[in-house]
């Protein structure tokens, strides 16, 4: 009997749940009839955007791993979405509510004893960065307190990222798993990067973008000498220099990927060195000159280094040998093949670099820009009357434009280029300081794993997360600090720098390549 009433009970709430949602069903369909019948396609959109990202929220509370995945698709792929919807702020701001219900989902995996918790080493000297930054939210030079709110997402939002990539290595399938993921978005990216390079900005971009975003969805640049006209792409982007970053990131993975994959399965290696040879073209059409240095450096560094690196002992250096060789004919081919089938496009950018990169050229502004116009930024930082005291933090970052026209005013008349003079202008002379200090912290620490996993298939990897945030958190913050603010490369540095320090803990499984000398010993070695 009591079976019977709760089995009835059960069916009359199933039923009412199914009047709800039919109900809640034809509302939608009724409303969405009359955007269709007016005209009004971008309400349409909206709501359908709307609907995936709470999708994607559902999936992150339920399983924070697939969730997570789901999260980096948005990522990439949100500014293209917000191109076509105008530029549309509630885009803008939907991935930081989905990153908030991801920490919230591993929050509470953690508290049931499902994940393993992580402790920085250096977290100590970035808490005295982080405590920093909070005070100056609370700047009496800063028109409001709501730059302060922006610059402390900006800075620390994704911070928490960290400890998410950190457990998402359960094993070396979620390694993998991670890597080919990564690997296959980089490649459509950088693909519709080199369609768009060639076909020009009308690809991936409406008609009309909107006025903030319209100069950045539409740059070109003229040769010195030669007076040539190149469009710089953007790709799933709104910017072309968010595409250059991204890039720089896609050239270190992949080549990393590449060497980690040779030396541990052959699964996936065929897909690394399409990324790579996909990625290396996108750079060179990228027609920015930034992206082509740093990745041409980071080539050079992290071949030097696998080879440092390498399994000498256990006669397995030669693989990652043939990982660098292979790379380096992968770039060879797209690079032979765009010349062979677009040869105007290529044309119009080399003679661009070679123009203004070649210490021969009367154009060259290598020398300029790799330390005259740095310096000058930084010592223009200290003729601000506050640079000791710092004008309050988001008050010189990326996002000021939009806390300005949230409070109807013009922007802080605040700000240099340099990363470092950026530092000092929001946040004083501590600024650069603690900046300096957490991020030496974090290099020491990162650098005694990445020893710890020399001769290792985890070294190729491990070595180029390192490299990547040396790049981030140095090269490019001396130059300006829009790298690390940008929250692509942001995102990916956090969750990069979890992964590295989670790799020795897989260490004790199975290896292709003897990673320790008790193995040596254990054979009279």
């Amino acid at each position: 009997m009591i079976r019977a009433g709760a089995r009835a009970a059960g069916m009359r709430n199933q039923a009412f749940v199914s009047l709800a949602l039919t109900l809640l069903a034809l509302a939608v369909a009724w409303e969405m009839g009359g955007w269709i019948a007016a005209g009004t396609l971008s309400n349409l959109t909206l709501s359908v955007v709307g609907l995936v990202v709470v999708a994607i929220g559902i999936a992150i509370l339920r399983n924070w791993r697939n969730g997570f995945y789901l999260f980096i698709v948005w990522l990439l792929f949100e500014d293209l979405i917000r191109k076509y919807l105008g530029n549309n702020m509630y885009i803008y701001f939907a991935k930081d509510v989905l990153a908030g219900l991801t920490y919230v989902s591993l929050y509470v995996a953690i508290r049931r004893g499902r994940e393993r918790i992580f402790r920085p080493p250096f977290l100590f000297v970035f808490s005295l960065f982080f405590w920093l930054g909070t005070l100056q939210v609370f700047n009496p030079l800063s028109p409001s307190i709501l730059y302060g709110l922006m610059g402390l997402k900006i800075y620390f939002y994704y911070v928490p990222l960290m400890f998410l990539g950190y457990a998402l290595l359960r094993d070396q399938e979620d390694l993998q798993h991670f890597l080919m993921v990564n690997l296959g978005l980089a490649s459509v990216i950088s693909a519709l990067g080199i369609i768009q390079a060639i076909r020009g900005p009308g690809f991936l971009n409406p008609a009309v973008l909107a006025p903030e975003i319209r100069e950045l969805g539409a740059l070109e640049k003229v040769t010195p000498i030669s007076h040539a006209v190149l469009s710089l792409p953007t790709a799933t982007f709104v910017s072309s220099g968010r595409f250059g970053w991204y890039l720089i990131f896609a050239v270190t993975l992949s080549l990393g990927s590449a060497g980690y994959l040779l030396l541990h399965t052959k699964r996936g290696r065929k897909l690394a060195y399409v990324t790579i040879a996909l990625v290396s073209t996108a750079t060179m059409l990228s027609g920015s000159r930034g992206t082509v240095v740093f990745s041409v450096m980071s080539a050079l560094v992290l071949g030097a280094g696998f080879l440092w690196g390498a399994p000498w002992r256990w006669r397995q250096a030669h693989r990652l040998a043939k990982a660098i060789r292979r790379s380096f004919v992968a770039v060879s081919l797209g690079l032979a093949a765009l010349v062979l089938i677009f040869p105007a496009s290529i044309g119009t950018r080399w003679a661009y670099y070679s123009e203004t990169l070649n210490p021969d050229s009367p154009s060259s502004e290598l020398a300029n820009r790799a330390w005259d116009y740095p310096m000058l930024n930084l010592s223009l930082a200290f003729t601000d009357p506050h640079w000791i005291t710092g004008n309050g933090i988001g008050t010189a970052s990326l996002g000021v434009q939009y806390v300005s026209a949230l409070l109807h005013e013009r922007p802080p008349n605040v700000g240099v280029e340099s990363g470092y003079g950026t530092l000092i202008v929001e946040l004083g002379i501590l600024g650069p300081v603690l900046w300096i200090v957490w991020t030496v912290g974090l290099m020491l620490s990162g650098w005694k794993v990445v020893r710890r996993l020399k001769e290792t298939s985890f070294f190729p990897l491990a070595f180029s997360i390192l490299w990547l945030a040396f790049m981030v958190l140095f090269l490019f913050t001396y130059g300006t600090l829009a790298a690390y603010e940008n929250f692509v490369l942001n995102a990916y540095l956090w969750v990069l720098i979890g992964l590295l320090y989670r790799l020795p803990s897989l260490l004790s499984q199975p290896q292709p390549v003897p990673s320790t000398p008790a193995h040596a010993l254990r054979h009279g070695r």
